[in-house]
């Protein structure tokens, strides 16, 4: 089972230009900074993508603003994450096997990222109400073929809730605030 000692987060292309075009974008949104605010409390480690900055501008304030400072933010041209090699570092220097994903598109860089990721050995999970698409369809299809592949698919917190195993961990009353 994964657990705050073995995992990471990697949020992917939460991007301003790619959020106004998500199908459900507020409640994604609100996920994936509950899921950065969780991980920053419990002291996990957290990697952000961005996909061609310069054009689809920055990670989106709302999640930046609960990231820890050391949060490295990783640009990239490939749709999967793994097309970068200073994402590919930091997962290895990380030595984390249990990859948690959120993040735009399901169906693209998600998926590719996912895929890349299983077939490097890593247990992937994935939030999938941090996760979205253009369209729900895509994001459906999107799911089921990664369910199929091996990803876990769960809800935001589930996997909180997972990492924190017990109501005596250190940061349980910081998080559970999140939650209400």
């Amino acid at each position: 089972m994964f657990n705050t000692e073995n995992s990471l987060l990697v949020i992917v292309d939460v991007q301003q230009k790619l959020m106004n075009a998500m199908s459900n974008s507020e409640n994604c949104l609100a996920k994936v900074r509950l899921l950065a605010n969780s991980f920053a409390l419990m002291n996990v480690p957290v990697i952000v993508t961005e996909q061609y900055p310069k054009g689809l501008g920055p990670t989106v304030d709302a999640v930046k603003e609960v990231l820890p400072e050391n949060t490295p933010f990783i640009e990239k041209s490939a749709f999967s994450c793994c097309g970068a090699d200073d994402f590919n570092t930091k997962i290895q220097e990380s030595e984390r096997k249990n990859i948690i994903l959120c993040g735009v598109e399901s169906h693209v860089c998600v998926l590719q990222t996912a895929v890349t990721l299983l077939n490097r050995g890593f247990n992937v999970i994935l939030a999938a109400d941090a996760a979205s698409s253009r369209s729900e369809n895509d994001k459906a299809l999107g799911l089921s073929f990664l369910r199929h592949e091996g990803v876990k698919v769960l809800s935001a917190e589930s996997i909180i809730f997972a990492l924190l195993k017990d109501s005596k961990h250190p940061s349980f009353k910081a998080v559970s605030a999140l939650l209400k």
